[in-house]
């Protein structure tokens, strides 16, 4: 089986290329397994595989392999994969076209609409392929079968070969690792300057990207500072490990708020680098509650925020926005507490309730239970089953229709251009320096 991740595989590493790797793992088990990635590898000690590859470069691996697992525009990058006999799993885990109506607000409407269409375009190739699709949770699946159904997908033969369409698309979540939780060192209190062993740590978990809601956390522990001290908000990651993700809009608010109230610094740290993936345990440790706010959109209906599993992975008491798919797990497992969106009051209030009061021990308890539901090895299983075990879709002989054709590929130069600029914009032309030596 080979993965396709459009991310870099190195220490540090976003949500596509840990997933691409926890699944790996899982399936080394099962089947030969080989990641792929069009971006970049740097040394990292994994139990399989690890390539860069991209255009001809891999054809190679795709040729070796029996089953193909691909992401995000991987098979619009490559279309050629699309015509090959291969067996090609898809992994709609991130609803990315609703990603794209939020970081496309600040354009025109001419580039906002090429950029959702090319997105949208990408995402129907795959539909329109692929033998088996796996995404986060169950209402992402009712609209992705929506979508199948929009393309042609639920037929009389995808019907007939299970009328509950579990062997076309299934639910296979962003996991937690197997192995048990253990810090090894202080990361955080007593180590960044600012924040003593004794301070209560908020932890923000992951990048700060333009679908949520940080602002209204700044004024939560603006607030909650004034009668608790000791409160420390700590943003874990900012600048993205992906050189071509240029800065986001909401990480240059999100400073310039905590600016204005005189936080930074004092109460609200922002972490500049990526924490290495292997080092986040030590992060974790430190924290005293995990914290994910969000604003109430199209995206949030339809996320699923990966973050959530590190607290749980932690045995965090985790405070978050309703209208997502994780704010009804917390509210029914007792692992948090929801709060309504941009309510700095309640916020406030639910923070304090977790970091000062016995509703937080008790909430992490119930955390550390949820845990064991996510485990990778747990819910990778409708994947492993079909690796192990699937074939071709029951309609793979009709006539496969192209990759829809308001999607086109960048261009070699273009690529570069475009992560030259995004490097300008995290670090100037020493930034740029250093990505083209590289």
């Amino acid at each position: 089986m080979l993965i396709i991740t459009g991310d870099p595989i190195a220490p540090a590493m976003a949500g596509p290329g840990i997933r691409a790797c926890e699944l790996a793992r899982v399936l080394k088990d099962h089947a030969d397994v080989r990641v792929a990635s069009l971006a970049s590898v740097a040394p990292v000690d994994l139990p399989f595989d690890v390539v860069a590859a991209h255009r001809t470069k891999l054809i190679p691996h795709v040729d070796w392999a029996d089953v193909v697992l691909v992401q995000g525009f991987v098979l619009a990058l490559n279309p050629w994969i699309a015509k090959t006999s291969k067996i090609i799993v898809a992994d709609l885990y991130d609803p990315m076209h609703f990603e794209h109506l939020e970081d496309a607000r600040g354009d025109s409407v001419a580039d906002a609409d090429r950029d959702v269409a090319q997105t949208i375009a990408a995402l129907t190739g795959q539909l329109r392929r692929a033998d088996f699709f796996i995404c986060a949770s169950e209402k992402q699946r009712d609209m992705w079968l929506g979508h199948l159904a929009a393309v042609g997908r639920i037929n009389p033969l995808t019907y007939a070969s299970d009328d509950t369409l579990r062997n076309l698309i299934d639910v296979v979540p962003f996991g937690i690792s197997d192995s048990p939780f253990s810090a090894v060192e202080s990361a955080i209190k007593g180590v960044v300057s600012g924040i003593g062993r004794r301070d209560k740590v908020v932890l923000w978990g992951g990048g700060i990207y333009n679908w949520f809601d940080p602002l209204t956390l700044i004024r939560a522990v603006a607030q909650l500072v004034r009668t608790r001290p000791t409160v420390r908000l700590f943003f874990l990651g900012v600048a993205h490990p992906n050189p071509d993700v240029a800065a986001l809009d909401m990480v240059a608010r999100a400073r310039d708020l905590s600016d204005q109230l005189g936080l930074t610094g004092t109460h609200v740290f922002f972490n500049e680098t990526w924490v290495p993936f292997a080092q986040r345990v030590n992060y974790l440790g430190d924290a005293d509650v995990g914290v994910s706010t969000h604003l109430e959109h199209l995206e949030t209906a339809f996320s699923f925020r990966t973050r959530n599993l590190d607290y749980l992975w932690a045995g965090l008491p985790v405070v978050a926005t309703e209208g997502d798919a994780f704010a009804d797990i917390l509210a029914t497992s007792g692992a948090g507490l929801v709060v309504p969106e941009r309510d700095v009051d309640a916020l406030c209030a639910a923070l304090e309730a977790m970091l000062f009061t016995n509703a937080g021990p008790k909430a992490a308890r119930h955390s550390a239970e949820l845990a064991d539901e996510f485990r990778w090895s747990r819910v990778a299983h409708p994947l492993v089953r079909f690796a192990t075990t699937g074939q071709r879709a029951a309609d793979a002989r009709r006539r496969p229709r192209p990759i829809p054709t308001r999607f086109v590929a960048p261009t070699w130069l273009a690529g570069k251009v475009r992560g030259a600029r995004a490097a300008f914009a995290r670090g100037g032309v020493a930034a740029v320096a250093r990505r083209l030596f590289r």
